[in-house]
C-alpha cells in the first residue's frame, strides 16, 4: 500500500494523491486500487477492472480492505 501526495493531480484524477494498493500472491493481483496516469481512479478485482470513485484516503483504504476480506472469504 503506497500513497503519495503530489503537486498536481495525476491525469484522469481530480485529487492530489497518487496511490497503489495491492493484494495478491506471487505474480498475481487479486485486489488492486490505483490511479494510473490516463486511466484515473480504478480498481481491479481478479481480472476485472472498473472505475473507482475516490472520496477520501480513509474511505479508499476501507474499501480496499473490504475487497481483500471478501476475496479471502472473510465476509
Amino acid at each position: 500500500m503506497t500513497i503519495w501526495d503530489v503537486a498536481t493531480p495525476v491525469a484522469g484524477s481530480t485529487h492530489k494523491l497518487k496511490y497503489s494498493l495491492f493484494y495478491g500472491a506471487k505474480d498475481k493481483r487479486l485486489v488492486g486500487y490505483d490511479n494510473e496516469r490516463g486511466k484515473g481512479d480504478h480498481r481491479h478485482i481478479g481480472d476485472h477492472q472498473e472505475r473507482y470513485v475516490f472520496k477520501t484516503v480513509e474511505i479508499l483504504i476501507a474499501d480496499f480492505l473490504t475487497d481483500v476480506r471478501r476475496q479471502r472469504g472473510e465476509q
